[in-house]
C-alpha cells in the first residue's frame, strides 16, 4: 500500500461495537440475551429511524422484542446490514448532530428470495407483534377492504398453498403467516401498521378478513375474533441516506457503516393500547398510549401540516427556499405562531393529556432546526389535495363557531397567488390538478373576485364552502392584501397581521 493510501476503516458488527468511541451511543443491553418477537415489513430508513429505535430502547428492560426485518422487494437492506449484524447508525440532525448504534434488529430477510424463513419467522410462537411501513400503495387497499383486482392479490389468491409461490402482497404474508399459526395452535401475532394513514388499523383489518374470506372463512372468523389492528400515528423527518452521510459516520465512528440513517431530534409515536397477546414496555421509550389516535391525527394534520403549507407558500412568494430559513423572517414566523395558537387551536377536540402549547413549542423547534433542510418547494406540492385537510376544515369549523377567519384565509390566499405565479410565469404545478390549476392561474386578471371567484368552482376542492358568503369576502380580501404577490406585498400583509 503507498503512503498516499487511505486505510479502510472496519465494518461495523458486533465485534467493532466496543471499539467506538465515548461519544457514539451503543445499546444498552446484551444483544445475544434479546430474542425474536417482532416482525417487521418493510424496513426503509422511517422504520430504522423510528420504530427500531423506540425498541432498542426497550430491549434493556424486556429483551423478548428484537425485531426479524423483512423486506418484501429488493434485498438492499438485507445485503447491506447482514454483514453488520443488523447494527446501523443513526444520526440525529440537530444543532450538534449525535450518533447512536441501534441494535434492536437481530434478523434481516428478504421475502422473494427466502420465503420459507419468512414464513418460519411468522409462525414462531415467540412472535407476538408484526409492524409495517410499506407506504398505503404498498397496502394494496381498495374503499372499503382490500383491492382484488391488484396484480399482488389476485396472484396471492390464486395460489396459497403453493410452496414455490410465496406471497407477493403484505396482505397475503399476514395471512399466510395467522393460518401457520392457527394451524399449530398458537396464539396469533398482533398486527400493528405504522403507516400515516387515516384509521390505518382498521383499515388493514378489514382487508386482511376480506382476503381471509376469499381462502377460507373458518380463517377469517379466527382472525376476527382473536387478532387485534392497533391504530397508529408516527411522526419524524427523516432524510435519505446519501454518500455523504455514511463518509460522516465513518469519520466520526471509525467504522464503516453501509447504510446509516439520518432524522430530526423531534419522534412522536402514537398508540391505541390494543394488544390482547403481549407488548413490548413501550411507554418506557415515550410512545404514547391513548384511545384517541384520530385526535393526535387532527392535531398533527391541523398544527403541523398546515402551518407548513402556510409557509411554503408564503415563503415561496417571499423567495424563500427552506422552512429554517422561513422560521428565521420574524413577521411570518410570528404570523405561523399565531395562526396555530389564537386560530386553529381553539378549532381542535384535543385527546385527554394532549398540552397544545407543548406540542406547538417542539413543532415550532422543529421548523426552525437548520440541520432540516425541508424545501418549501416540495410542501408546496398537490396543494389541491392539502388545502382541503389542512386549511379549509379548520376554517369551515371557526365559520360554525363564529370565530373569525382572517388569518387562516391568508396562506389560502398564498396557494391561489403561487399558483398564479407558476402558471404565469410558464413552471409546471406538481398537482393532480395541474392542467385545470394552470388553465385558471393563467386566465387570472389581478382583480381578487374575479380570480377568487374562478378558483372556488373547483368543487372538488373548495366544496360547500365556496358557497359560504363570509368565506367568499375574507378570502377575497387576503387575495388583494398580497397584492401582485411581489416580496415587499407579502411582507407588507404578514406586518398588517401583526398589528392588527
Amino acid at each position: 500500500m503507498s503512503d498516499s493510501a487511505v486505510p479502510v476503516p472496519p465494518r461495523l458488527c458486533d465485534a467493532t461495537l466496543a471499539g467506538l468511541p465515548a461519544h457514539v451511543a451503543r445499546p444498552a443491553y446484551d444483544r445475544a440475551r434479546t430474542r425474536i418477537g417482532v416482525v417487521h415489513f418493510g424496513p426503509g430508513a422511517f422504520h430504522r429511524a423510528h420504530q427500531a429505535v423506540y425498541l432498542d430502547a426497550v430491549l434493556d428492560a424486556d429483551p423478548a422484542w428484537a425485531i426479524c426485518a423483512v423486506s418484501l422487494h429488493s434485498p438492499g437492506v438485507r445485503d447491506a446490514l447482514r454483514p453488520q449484524d443488523g447494527l446501523y447508525t443513526l444520526v440525529l440532525q440537530g444543532e450538534r448532530p449525535a450518533l447512536r448504534v441501534v441494535g434492536s434488529i437481530r434478523e434481516l430477510l428478504c421475502a422473494p428470495q427466502e420465503p420459507e424463513a419468512v414464513l418460519a419467522r411468522l409462525a414462531d410462537r415467540d412472535v407476538r407483534l408484526v409492524t409495517l411501513t410499506i407506504t398505503e400503495k404498498g397496502y394494496c387497499l381498495s374503499a372499503d377492504g382490500v383491492d382484488l383486482a391488484h396484480p399482488d392479490i389476485v396472484h396471492d389468491l390464486a395460489s396459497p398453498e403453493t410452496p414455490a409461490s410465496a406471497p407477493r402482497s403484505a396482505i397475503g404474508w399476514l395471512v399466510a403467516g395467522l393460518r401457520a399459526r392457527r394451524d399449530r395452535g398458537f396464539e396469533p401475532f398482533t398486527v400493528l401498521s405504522c403507516d400515516n394513514l387515516a384509521d390505518n388499523g382498521g383499515r388493514l383489518r378489514r382487508a386482511v378478513l376480506q382476503f381471509a374470506a376469499q381462502l377460507d372463512p373458518r380463517l377469517a372468523d379466527w382472525i376476527e375474533t382473536g387478532v387485534a389492528f392497533p391504530r397508529s400515528m408516527v411522526d419524524s423527518i427523516t432524510p435519505a441516506s446519501d454518500d455523504a452521510l455514511r463518509a460522516w459516520v465513518a469519520a466520526q465512528a471509525g467504522v464503516e457503516d453501509a447504510w446509516p440513517v439520518q432524522r430530526e431530534p423531534y419522534t412522536q409515536w402514537v398508540v391505541e393500547d390494543h394488544f390482547p397477546h403481549g407488548r413490548p414496555p413501550l411507554e418506557r421509550a415515550g410512545v404514547v398510549l391513548s384511545d384517541d389516535i384520530a385526535g393526535y391525527d387532527r392535531a398533527k394534520l391541523r398544527l403541523l401540516n398546515a402551518p407548513h403549507s402556510a409557509l411554503a407558500y408564503l415563503g415561496s412568494l417571499l423567495e424563500i427556499d427552506t422552512v429554517a430559513a422561513a422560521m428565521r423572517e420574524p413577521a411570518l414566523a410570528g404570523f405561523v405562531e399565531r395562526l396555530m395558537r389564537q386560530d386553529i387551536v381553539p378549532t381542535l377536540k384535543l385527546p385527554r393529556g394532549f398540552d397544545p402549547d407543548a406540542y406547538i413549542d417542539a413543532i415550532l423547534a422543529r421548523f426552525r432546526n437548520p440541520a432540516i433542510a425541508h424545501r418549501l418547494a416540495q410542501i408546496a406540492w398537490d396543494g389541491s389535495q392539502k388545502i382541503p385537510v389542512r386549511l379549509l376544515g379548520t376554517i369551515a369549523d371557526a365559520l360554525a363557531a363564529g370565530r373569525p377567519i382572517e388569518r387562516l384565509c391568508l396562506p389560502v390566499a398564498g396557494w391561489l397567488h403561487f399558483v398564479r405565479r407558476q402558471a404565469r410565469d410558464g413552471v409546471p404545478i406538481v398537482d393532480p390538478l395541474a392542467e385545470t390549476l394552470a388553465a385558471i392561474g393563467r386566465a387570472t386578471t389581478g382583480e381578487a373576485t374575479h380570480d377568487v371567484a374562478a378558483f372556488l368552482a373547483m368543487d372538488s376542492v373548495f366544496g360547500v364552502l365556496a358557497a359560504d358568503k363570509r368565506f367568499r369576502e375574507v378570502l377575497a380580501r387576503a387575495y388583494a392584501a398580497l397584492g401582485d404577490a411581489t416580496q415587499t406585498q407579502v411582507a407588507r400583509a404578514l406586518a398588517a397581521d401583526a398589528h392588527g
